[in-house]
């Protein structure tokens, strides 16, 4: 089953926010969402956001479904998995792949709970 760009921000949405979501500035949940984007409005500190801000997606053009493939195979690979078989399994240059690579060790120090609960939740 594959989802689309929409379905994983919804999945995104549901695992860090709990679907109600939350300003990554200011904590505030008094938001309005855009029309046409996922992204929302914060009626506290006045900011933009969506809900990849504060995580390893923000500011990537990566798509989450690369993403997501990319976390299962560096987190449950027997041994670590290179650039170039990332690179080569997700359709990415070999600099783009080590960069997620190590954002994604970097997450795993910083917040294992949430890479966890999106191994959980994500179905090849």
């Amino acid at each position: 089953m594959s989802r689309n760009h929409e379905e994983y921000l919804a999945l995104l949405e549901q695992i860090r926010w709990g679907g109600k979501p939350k300003c990554p500035y200011c904590e505030s949940t008094n938001a309005t969402a855009y029309k046409n984007e996922r992204r929302y409005h914060c009626n506290e500190c006045f900011t933009s956001y969506s809900v990849t801000v504060g995580t390893l997606f923000h500011k990537t053009h990566v798509e989450l479904q690369k993403w997501f493939v990319a976390i299962h195979l560096v987190l449950n690979s027997p041994r670590s998995v290179s650039v170039r078989q990332l690179a080569k399994v997700i359709g990415v240059n070999k600099n783009t792949a080590c960069y997620m690579i190590e954002r994604i060790r970097e997450a795993m120090k910083e917040n294992p709970e949430f890479l966890q609960s999106l191994l959980t939740n994500y179905k090849v």
